[in-house]
């Protein structure tokens, strides 16, 4: 496994879990030390546990030595990063070619080169062509593996997947029969609970994992505009969603509505389809159009915001309660929390802030000068407003009338729907949510 970031050590760690020998490699120096170390660098539920387990049974290893991992490896799998390309919104692919290229001096014959990493429709041929331009003696197999990991409920995701997609280069001598096996061989346990595996084409596989990601987006962006039509007409979107969800082809999944979508995922995939569409000469206005929308929102927020604090924030405390994107990880990538809160900061707001996992790696994107709490009470004392940027469980069990004796004024911004209105306005608050009255 090229690349110990999430996709890698989940993916890796799950492979072990399965009972296949995996080493990953990783380049980071802390990274790599953290990991030898037992300590995992990012935040996911259960993660720890199943990397202990396997280290101990030595079915994974860490290292940063790639020939050494590829030697005697049947598969090798392609997991570092994929950022957005500046300018374009293209997938920056340097690092996936650059693995490449180091695999292909490394490799013996045989070996297949699989594709984690999200990549862009004509990645795989790609790597092939490097493969064989770089090493025209050797012989190898591609295929493409997107990952469909929600942070936070990564292990899950791996162990129990709704779908694992596979594509195979059909165009070698044996028409990737052999990839095929040893694919179906890594997935075994997948079989053995009768989850769908579906073997197709590369470019089908890889453009799968886009269209995935943006129709999602979509959802959640939709639902964020139904959200907006309430607040004008007087709707509940709890309840508009629900209503919908209960329809079976529509489904109750990516229906919360919120500040706009972020993550690690969500914002780089719809940008690269976009692009990846207008190259082809197949433009994707819906994709675009949600592109735009959750951009817009963000800074919507900051405003909503602005003007419930009185319409201005100049010199006004504003508690923060979660930064990341969403709960149950320490991933800041797009968080709703960098543009809203920079935005306040620059309109002149003193805050303060807590979140349970994401503060150490907030400190490295946000102003300087926001100051972090030790919980969710402290965030709140003194503040004259309260604003509410991720649905940690922690925060929906806080005592309104806790928090009401801590805060200085009585304005809520929940931006994330964890409170009851009528229980916040009887406790003397001036509360505020997404699409409730």
């Amino acid at each position: 496994m090229i690349g110990g970031g999430y996709v890698g050590l989940v993916s890796g760690a799950c492979f072990a879990e399965f009972g296949s020998d995996v080493a990953i490699v990783e380049r980071d120096p802390k990274k790599l030390a953290a990991l030898r170390n037992g300590r995992i660098p990012i935040y996911e539920p259960g993660l720890d546990a199943i990397v202990s387990k396997n280290v101990e049974t030595s079915r994974l290893t860490f290292g940063d030595d790639l020939a050494t991992a590829v030697n005697g490896a049947d598969a090798v799998f392609i997991a570092v990063g994929t950022p957005t390309r500046r300018g374009d919104g293209h997938a920056d692919l340097t690092y996936v070619y650059a693995a490449t290229k180091e695999i292909a001096l490394a490799a013996k014959d045989g070996l297949l080169v699989v594709t984690k990493s999200t990549v862009p429709v004509g990645t795989g041929r790609e790597v092939a062509r490097i493969l064989k331009e770089t090493r025209p003696d050797l012989t190898f197999d591609v295929a493409s593996n997107p990952e469909f990991l929600r942070e936070g409920n990564a292990i899950g995701d791996f162990m129990r997947p709704d779908r694992v997609i596979i594509g195979i280069d059909t165009s070698g001598p044996d028409e990737g029969e052999r990839a095929t096996r040893i694919m179906r061989e890594v997935y075994r346990p997948i079989h053995l609970i009768e989850a769908p595996i579906v073997i197709t084409d590369l470019e089908t596989a890889e453009l799968t994992k886009y269209a995935a990601n943006a129709f999602l987006a979509m959802k959640v962006t939709f639902i964020n505009e139904m959200a907006d039509l309430c607040e004008k007409v007087g709707g509940n979107i709890h309840d508009v969603a629900r209503g919908m969800g209960l329809d079976q082809r529509i489904g109750q999944r990516f229906l919360h509505a919120g500040p706009g979508y972020g993550g690690s995922c969500f914002p780089k995939d719809t940008r690269a389809l976009t692009a990846i569409a207008r190259d082809a000469g197949a433009p994707s206005r819906l994709v675009e159009a949600t592109v735009d929308v959750n951009e817009n929102r963000k800074s919507r927020m900051a405003k909503r915001i602005i003007t419930q604090a009185g319409g201005s924030i100049q010199g006004k405390t504003v508690g923060v309660l979660g930064l990341t994107f969403k709960p149950d990880t320490d991933d800041m990538r797009e968080a709703a929390s960098l543009p809203i809160l920079t935005h306040l900061h620059e309109a002149g707001a003193h805050i303060q802030a807590f979140d349970p996992e994401g503060m150490e790696p907030a400190r490295e994107l946000l102003p300087a000068e926001i100051r972090y709490c030790t919980d969710a009470l402290e965030a709140a004392t003194g503040a004259d407003i309260l604003v509410v940027l991720t649905e940690w469980n922690v925060f929906r069990a806080i005592d309104p009338e806790r928090l009401r004796n801590a805060m200085r004024g009585n304005a809520i911004a929940d931006l994330r729907n964890i409170w009851s209105p009528d229980s916040m306005r009887a406790a003397g608050f001036n509360y505020s949510s997404i699409g409730r009255s």
